[in-house]
Order: C-alpha cells, then structure tokens, then sequence
C-alpha cells in the first residue's frame, strides 16, 4: 500500500503546487523533497521515487489548463494502480526508522506508518487533483453544437432576386447563430472550493460509517442547489452538469475511502 500512498502524495502536491504556488518550480523541489525524505526514512526510497515519476506524468497528461491530453484515462489508470497496489501489497512488517518511532493510535485502533501515508495520499489528492478529473469528466460530456443537432448550420442568405441588379448579400446571421450559447459552469462559482470540502467530507464520514450524517449532506447539497437547477432550460444542461460533475466527485471520495478501508483491514 505504501506505492499508492507515495502516488497520490506526489500527485496531490504536485497539484496543489500548481494552483496556489506562484513559482512552480520551488513548490516542486519542496514537494519532492518531502517526499524522498519520507521514503528514506520509511525504507521505501524505491516507492517513493515511482510515486514521484507517476507525478511527473500525471502533471503533464493532465493540465491544469485546457482539456486533458488524454481525455479521463489518466485517472482511470491511476485507480486501477492504486486499487491494485493496496490489494497485492499490504502494509510492510517493517518501516525504516520512522516506523521504528512510528506511535499513532485512533478511535479504530493502532494506524501504521504505511497506513497513514496512504490516508494522507489520498486526502491531498481529494483536494486539487480530484477538481481536474471532475473536469476531465465534465469536458469529456460538454460538447458545443447547435440545439437541433438534426439542423444545418445557420449560413448567410442570399436574395435570388434582388431589386438592385448588385446582389444584395444578406451578412447579418441569424439569431441563433450570433446568440451566446450558455455554459453551465458559469453558475458554480464556488465549486473548486465547495468540491475538495465535500470530499473530504465523504471520506472521513464513510470511514467512520456515519451513513445517515453523510446522506443528510448529499441530500442538503441537492436542495441548495434546486433552485437554481429547476430554472434549467429546454437542453437540461445545468442540470447534467451537475448531476455528472456530483456523482464523478462522489465516486473519488468514496473509493478513496474504501481504498483506505481495505488498506486497514487487509
């Protein structure tokens, strides 16, 4: 388990360098340091190098601007070298000298290092990275064509018998060619915040089976958002957006939970 942990480590930083640092590449050399300095001292230098080439990839094949390079593969590939990584190899029966001076106890007993690498992992990729496979999802269903798809594009008419021997080219387009198509993620201002809150909110509530608390938010999310759903318009866009940017956040919390879950049970 302690690939996946230095995987979603790197990644998360990496991410997260990206969106709040001003000048990259100091965010960069702390991020990797931190983590090689925890792969020596857990005896897991390998793991954590391999977390750190998985970073670089994911960091180009997933911009934090303008569509993905490979579309939402990046981070189906990611899940399965995780789920995989967590299934075949549990947590180690050594961990260097942090593990030696490793001590962390919870309300679900005692949390190895492995272990808690792993959750923190996955708690800092909650944060930024999960943001952009949201989008990667988002802009993999967001497609811009007219409403009738059946329907030629709008083009100039021309008068076959104009009064004026000159033809007389008509150049203004037509309404629905010059109107502003609307996109649906104008009215989610507060969504790159709202998301990784959220997010961490399922994990932590799945893990510690506090079902009812955490249908309750789900729910509370929907009502605070009808409103402005119910006023959709004929396409069901705004509605499909969210609905689809929702389950996609959902789904990455709660496999990230269930991926720490099986890491402490296994």
């Amino acid at each position: 388990m302690i690939v996946a942990g230095f995987i979603l480590l790197a990644i998360g930083a990496a991410d997260l360098v990206r969106q709040f640092v001003p000048r990259r590449w100091i965010g960069y050399v702390a991020a990797a340091a931190v983590v090689i300095l925890l792969g020596i001292g857990g005896d897991a230098l390998l793991a954590a190098l391999l977390g750190l080439a998985v970073g670089v990839l994911w960091v180009w094949s997933m911009p934090d601007e303008g569509p993905s390079r490979a579309g939402f593969w990046p981070a189906v590939v990611l899940a399965a070298v995780s789920v995989g990584s967590v299934l075949w190899a549990g947590a180690r029966p050594e961990a260097g000298l942090i593990g030696e001076l490793w001590s962390l106890r919870s309300p679900f007993g005692v949390v190895e290092f492995d272990l808690a690498v792993l959750a923190l992992g996955a708690g800092v990729f909650l944060l930024e990275s999960s943001n952009l496979v949201v989008r990667a999802a988002l802009d993999g269903e967001h497609t811009w064509r007219p409403a009738d798809p059946a329907l030629p594009a709008a083009q100039p008419s021309v008068d076959p018998a104009p009064a004026d021997p000159a033809p007389v080219l008509d150049t203004a387009p037509t309404v629905a060619a010059t109107a502003p198509r609307a996109d649906p993620r104008n009215g989610f201002k507060g969504g790159r915040l709202i998301g990784p809150l959220e997010r961490v909110l399922v994990m932590i509530l799945t893990l510690a089976a506090a079902y009812p608390v955490l249908a309750a938010m789900l729910a509370a999310k929907g009502i605070v958002r009808f409103p402005e759903i119910s006023r959709d318009g004929d396409t069901g866009a705004r509605a499909e957006y969210f609905l689809v940017g929702s389950l996609v956040s959902w789904v990455i919390a709660l496999g990230a939970a269930f991926l720490v879950w099986w890491a402490a049970h296994s």
